[in-house]
């Protein structure tokens, strides 16, 4: 069968397409890389929310986000470690805990479960690209050198925009895996960030201790509704760090990408190498979070946040993303803490001419790590949609193709840019909407495996899964914008997977055939004349049966008495599977000859059938039906959700797209 000629156009957008049948199957195509490297690889996503989490965690628990922030450490530290070290032990080609509870769960169960996931992944990586894009476009903004001088960059969602473009034109001219600029970027970027924070640390103890101790009071005190102050007790404070610590969640973003790339670490010993950069990546994630978290508070005036104190309690009067919920400017520290540090404070305490070099070398850095997050996140989505979608059926031919997706990802990326105006904090709740659900689904999934297998942390591992689910309801329940955008996603995966399921249903399905020795005695047998197979769903399975089905086809269709017949019995097996393996065995009942075998698709599985026997046997085969009682739209629905349905005219539509000229195709007879 001759292929359509392909334009120059669909050359370059289907250049390098390869088919990814299962979860692991990449792994072979990737160089490896020690573990320390790889790190780095996820820490351009990981660490690069230094960028932006002191300043929204903040604005989302003032004063208390030091201690907010330690309730984060200590659920990183011994919550999400051990969870994804064990999800590093039951997945080590890179599956993730997605594959773990697609495993955990059976049929449509497992996969309607991994379609939801899904859109929390994609919730998750996409607001990954959009959001270090709006914050990389904040850096630059608020740089010195730039205001008052390139007035053509002072607008947000325009600078966001381009980011992404140039984004996604380094994927549609194509993208590896670039551990050495990573590895670069990534060391550079701590390493001005341990900078700052330690010149920062010095401010606090030694240079103006009184601002410590403004701190510890504006901590142990509480503004009353009169006006007044009252004491606020430690374990008030643990409280209500307690309450607002979910907000801050978005310093939990690189454990999934963490076990998403172990197939580029270097074996042996992969697993632990896997789980050596795990931990590595948390205790230096954890230090460097208590740390600028502290030294922000401290520093950094309220009002450099945003003017009014009590803006988040207040009632919202502007939506411009320059603005706060108060309705007035925001602050310069407002979505770049660390880097309102190294410019003011760093031209405070040497000079103003320091301070603006430094700081543009902190915003440099700053920017092109966010920018590498995005292409982090890009590669995931990249990554991830093969591995599932088209396993199901439920991506069309190009989801196969990086540049085809690219530009959807991309466009996506441009809708939510523009949706929340490029604002940092806006996007905060979507994020951390994502990450938590992730690990939650993780936590779960780990839970139930260590279940399963009697593992005496069982109840250490369900009371994290706990504390997970509560962190991701207080998110949903405080900023209800990121359940709705996931909400989207989730639906919007799931009705395109159905539509791509729909269309790709008469598709052949089958990968392989193979005989067992009586089938092939079956098949030797019909050398000699015409190929005439009799479907059969089966009921008894006895003499009678048979000669019955053989009476009523002969008469139907008038075959020779003459003319031998096979019956061909297919039972169904799960029908949410996309493709199968066909294997057929032969069944000698009183003289009758049947072949059974079991595919989650009944015509695909007929189909498959006699265009092997077409091409074995150089012979064109013809196949008898019955008529179907019944609608044909729920026979539709039944074939796309079950597997059967309608069976001969299904049949003859897959035969059809499988074989363009008519007088090669395998004739289909309808009777009765």
């Amino acid at each position: 069968m001759e292929k359509a000629k392909k334009t120059w156009l669909q050359k370059w957008l289907y250049q390098g397409v390869e088919e990814i049948e299962g979860p692991h199957e990449q792994e072979g195509r990737h160089h490896q890389h020690p573990w320390w490297k790889v790190m780095c690889l996820t820490g351009v996503d990981y660490f690069s929310t230094l960028g932006y989490q002191p300043g929204i965690a903040f604005i989302a628990a003032g004063v208390l986000s030091p201690i907010a922030t330690l309730i984060l450490v200590l659920l990183t530290l011994f919550g999400a470690l051990p969870i994804y070290s064990r999800v590093a032990k039951e997945s080590p080609h890179g599956e993730g805990s997605i594959a773990m509870l697609e495993a955990l769960l059976s049929r449509w169960k497992g996969k309607l479960f991994v379609l939801a996931l899904l859109g929390f992944v994609a919730t998750d990586f996409v607001i990954t690209i959009t959001l270090s894009a709006a914050d990389a476009t904040a850096h630059v903004i608020e740089n010195p050198f730039v205001q008052g001088k390139l007035h053509f960059l002072e607008h947000p969602v325009v600078l966001t925009l381009v980011l992404i473009t140039i984004l996604g034109g380094v994927f549609l001219k194509g993208f590896k895996e670039a551990i050495g600029i990573a590895v670069v970027l990534v060391a550079f970027y701590l390493f001005l960030n341990v900078i700052v924070v330690v010149v920062g640390l010095h401010e606090v103890f030694f240079a103006h201790p009184e601002l410590l101790a403004n701190w510890k009071t504006a901590l142990f005190t509480n503004k009353t509704s009169s006006g007044g102050v009252e004491a606020r007790s430690l374990v008030m404070i643990v409280a209500l760090s307690l309450i607002v610590f979910p907000k801050l969640a978005l310093g939990l973003s690189g454990f999934e990408t963490g076990v998403a790339v172990m197939p580029l670490v270097k074996s042996p010993n992969r697993i632990g190498n896997t789980r050596k950069l795990l931990a590595t990546a948390a205790l230096i994630m954890s230090f460097m979070l208590i740390s600028s978290s502290f030294v922000t508070s401290v520093l950094i005036p309220e009002r450099e946040f945003c003017p009014q104190i009590d803006c988040a309690d207040g009632e919202k009067v502007h939506d411009l993303p320059a603005f706060c919920a108060c309705g007035m400017e925001k602050g310069k520290a407002n979505g770049r803490a660390l880097a309102y540090i190294a410019h003011d404070k760093f031209g405070e305490i040497f000079s103003p001419t320091i301070g603006n070099v430094f700081g543009t070398v902190y915003d440099i850095s700053t920017i092109l790590i966010l920018w590498f997050a995005g292409a982090s996140a890009m590669a995931g989505l990249l990554n991830i949609v093969p591995r599932y979608l088209p396993r199901y059926g439920m991506a069309p031919e190009w989801a196969r193709a990086t540049r085809p997706l690219t530009m959807v990802f991309t466009v996506i990326c441009f809708a939510v840019t523009l949706i929340f105006e490029a604002d940092v904090d806006a996007q905060g709740g979507a994020y951390a909407t994502g990450v938590l659900v992730l690990m939650s689904s993780a936590a779960v999934a780990v839970t139930l495996s260590a279940w399963r297998r009697k593992n005496r942390w069982t109840w250490a591992f369900g009371f994290i899964a706990l504390v997970f689910a509560y962190t991701t309801i207080t998110n949903v329940i405080e900023r209800p914008d990121g359940i709705k955008i996931a909400s989207f996603f989730i639906f919007s995966i799931i009705a395109a997977s159905f539509i791509s399921r729909a269309l790709r249903s008469t598709e052949i399905r089958i990968d392989n055939i193979v005989l067992d020795a009586k089938a092939e005695e079956f098949l030797e047998d019909l050398e000699s004349g015409d190929i005439r197979i009799v479907t059969n769903r089966r009921e008894k399975g006895d003499v009678a049966e048979y000669r019955f089905k053989e009476h009523e086809k002969r008469i139907d269709n008038h075959i020779p008495s003459t003319d031998p017949v096979l019956f061909y019995e297919i039972d169904l097996g799960d029908a949410s599977e996309f493709k199968g393996k066909l294997k057929i065995r032969g069944v000698d009942v009183d003289g009758y000859k049947i072949l059974r075998t079991e595919s989650p698709a009944v015509p695909n599985a007929i189909a498959a059938f006699l265009m092997y026997l077409r091409d074995r046997t150089g012979k064109i085969p013809h196949v008898y039906f019955g008529w179907s009682e019944g609608n044909p739209i729920m026979y539709l629905i039944r074939y796309v959700l079950f597997g059967e349905g309608d069976t001969a005219p299904v049949t003859r539509e897959i035969l059809r797209q499988a074989e363009n000229d008519p007088e090669r195709r395998p004739n289909v007879h309808v009777g009765g």
